[in-house]
């Protein structure tokens, strides 16, 4: 057996003994010190300096492999977990969502985009406030409170009990909505109508349900309520509210799916010393087919016309200049005779001197006429009256009237 056959069992001899001393080595020196030694023994040239190489690697990897090693261990911190769920303390102060809470959110319609609404829902304020002051005879006031869009399962779960839910029908919307009145101000609107004290709170017993009295009078604050509505919704929207029933457990007044949006509607009202707070809650199933008009930026002419604008424009309107036309005679004529006029050529008119002459305003036949002439012009006589328009602004009004109660 020649030296080279034993070569490659020397080498391994010798990468054995240099590995099992470098185990039992305190540094890197040593561990170079015992490649470069096996090195020289297979008559490798400068095996130091190779040995010396691959130490230095070893130390530069390793601070990779440690920091990898840690970002796959590493756990999130609650602060972290609250970022990115999107539950943070600064975030729900400003009303700004961000991570998952924001992307679950994402398909909720604000109603800042329908400007309607808040017109609408002041106006229910001042009507509500009348209605119940001749309700109860005493001096109430309501204020809205917050107007903001909730799911509907939601809503549900967070109605402080007892309390009554009226659940009332859009008929015109062919939708529901949902009036919820709480248990502090049921108890102040009875203690108002059967005559208690002023100056003492109305005691609430728990445990019991409503009586008859007690939910006949609500039903009728509910139903006070719901006229308001219609009267403030009438100018935008005709449509009326029945109230179809009332319920006290909020599973059996589902009126709309739990994760679909809704509009809330507080409204506080106070009696004095006493009082309390009505919801309305109206689906966006149920307003879509108002969505249009509730997304106007003001009714318009719904509340009534400005007679100084109407003057106005009317002013100007008859004021403003118009082009009329006297047209003689009319023909049609191959394109080929058009394109073969010259210079000296006579055109023949079908019409003689007492025909009468048509006049047009852009186009629009408005009128008849015999030709003449005035001093050194030539005149035309009205011979007909005007032609009356087809679409009047009555008719365009009532039109699009009738159209606006169809949607």
């Amino acid at each position: 057996m020649s030296d080279t056959d034993t070569l490659p069992e020397n080498m391994d001899d010798a990468w054995d003994t240099a590995l099992s001393e470098a185990e039992g080595g305190d540094s890197d020196e040593d561990l170079a010190a015992a490649w470069g030694a096996a090195l020289q023994e297979q008559g490798v040239e400068g095996g130091e300096e190779a040995a010396a190489q691959w130490a230095a690697m070893i130390d530069d990897s390793e601070p990779d492999v440690e920091s990898a090693s840690r970002g796959a261990d590493r756990i999130l911190n609650q602060e972290e977990i609250d970022n990115l769920l999107g539950f943070t303390l600064d975030g729900s102060l400003a009303g700004d969502e961000g991570g998952i809470r924001a992307l679950i959110n994402s398909a909720m319609v604000s109603y800042e985009r329908l400007p309607m609404l808040e017109i609408v829902f002041d106006r229910l304020v001042r009507l509500t406030t009348t209605s119940l002051r001749n309700f109860t005879s005493d001096n109430v006031e309501v204020s809205l409170d917050s107007m903001t869009n909730v799911r509907f399962g939601d809503y549900l779960n967070s109605i402080p009990l007892p309390a009554i839910l009226g659940v009332f029908k859009a008929k015109e919307w062919d939708g529901f909505g949902l009036v919820t009145v709480e248990s502090s101000l049921i108890y102040s609107i009875i203690d108002v109508l059967l005559g208690g004290g002023r100056g003492s709170s109305p005691t609430r017993v728990e445990g019991r349900p409503y009586t008859t009295i007690e939910s006949n009078l609500v039903r009728r604050m509910i139903e006070i309520i719901l006229l308001d509505a219609e009267q403030a919704f009438g100018p935008l929207s005709p449509v009326s509210f029945p109230l179809e029933r009332l319920e006290t457990n909020p599973r059996f007044a589902a009126i709309s799916r739990p994760a679909n949006a809704a509009i809330m509607v507080e409204l506080r009202i106070d009696m004095e010393d006493r009082g309390g707070k009505v919801e309305i809650v109206l689906p966006y199933a149920t307003l879509e087919p108002i969505r249009e008009l509730l997304l106007q930026m003001f009714m318009g002419e719904k509340f009534g016309r400005d007679p100084i604008w109407e003057e106005h424009l009317a002013t100007e309107v008859y004021s403003s200049e118009v082009q009329v036309d006297a047209v003689l005679y009319e023909n049609t004529i191959p394109l080929q005779r058009v394109l073969n006029l010259e210079v000296g050529q006579t055109l023949l008119f079908d019409t003689g001197p007492r025909d009468p002459v048509q006049v047009k305003c852009g186009g629009v036949a408005l009128t008849e006429g015999l030709m003449g002439h005035v001093d050194d012009r030539i005149s035309i006589e009205i011979s007909k009256k005007l032609k009356q328009p087809k679409m009047t602004l009555a008719a365009f009004e009532k039109s699009l009237q009738s159209e606006l109660e169809t949607n």
